[in-house]
């Protein structure tokens, strides 16, 4: 039985993995994005789990995923997604030396993708990277005083904003921020009808039971000295 091959051109998103990073910071994107490719009638969506070597990673709350290529087998992306995770494990990528590869990504990656884009303190590895310099950004309430140690970001708190979308950088609040962000994104790519059905085909009209407020922020969690 033969296939017609699918006319359309791809857009390739990566989501760099590692362990210890939020399950939905890599699952919400994964979800928007694939029901993207539905509704998108000029790109093909291909979502590319990433890291550094072919194995597999093992999430914050203990779910194992297996990254579909390598870095070197997916240089180059039109979407960059990085996700947040433990402190401990941003503190590794963040300043040693095993943690380079990914910085190393994140640097190749964006310097030629169209949209540039974290979710919770993905932010965080973003700056690290040199990524979010000259851009308004934001990230995990807690985590903002960790974004503040880049001055040459125009760190947005006011309003605890769910995403911030600063020209082709996008950045998401904590964790189910990501929901959001990626909706936005799926309506800045295809319009505002696809993401439409998008939210109806996910059922994405939340009601949460309850009602809290966001504390303000503490000291930055990520620590800077940890074991390589």
């Amino acid at each position: 039985m033969s296939t017609v091959a699918d006319p359309r051109p791809e857009f390739v998103i990566s989501i760099p993995i590692y362990d210890n990073v939020d399950l939905m910071d890599v699952a919400a994107p994964t979800e928007i994005f694939a029901w993207l490719d539905s509704v998108w009638t000029e790109r093909k969506v291909k979502i590319c789990h990433t890291a550094a070597i072919d194995a597999k990673v093992i999430t914050r709350d203990g779910t194992i995923l297996y990254p579909h290529a390598t870095f070197a087998q997916l240089p180059r992306a039109d979407l960059l997604w990085t996700p947040g995770g433990d402190p401990d494990e941003l503190c590794r990528l963040m300043y040693t030396e095993s943690g380079k590869p990914y910085l190393d990504y994140l640097r190749q990656v964006g310097e030629f993708a169209g949209w540039v884009t974290s979710v919770c303190e993905g932010a965080l590895l973003l700056a690290q990277a040199g990524l979010l310099n000259g851009f308004s950004a934001t990230t995990h309430w807690a985590f903002m005083n960790c974004l503040r140690a880049f001055p040459e970001i125009n760190v947005i708190e006011e309003g605890h904003p769910r995403y911030v979308i600063d020209r082709n950088r996008i950045t998401g609040a904590g964790i189910s921020a990501g929901l959001d962000e990626a909706l936005a994104i799926v309506e800045l790519l295809a319009g505002a009808p696809a993401a439409i059905s998008v939210q109806q085909s996910t059922q994405y009209f939340p009601k949460p039971p309850v009602y809290g407020t966001i504390p303000p922020a503490g000291e930055c969690p990520v620590p800077r000295n940890c074991p390589d």
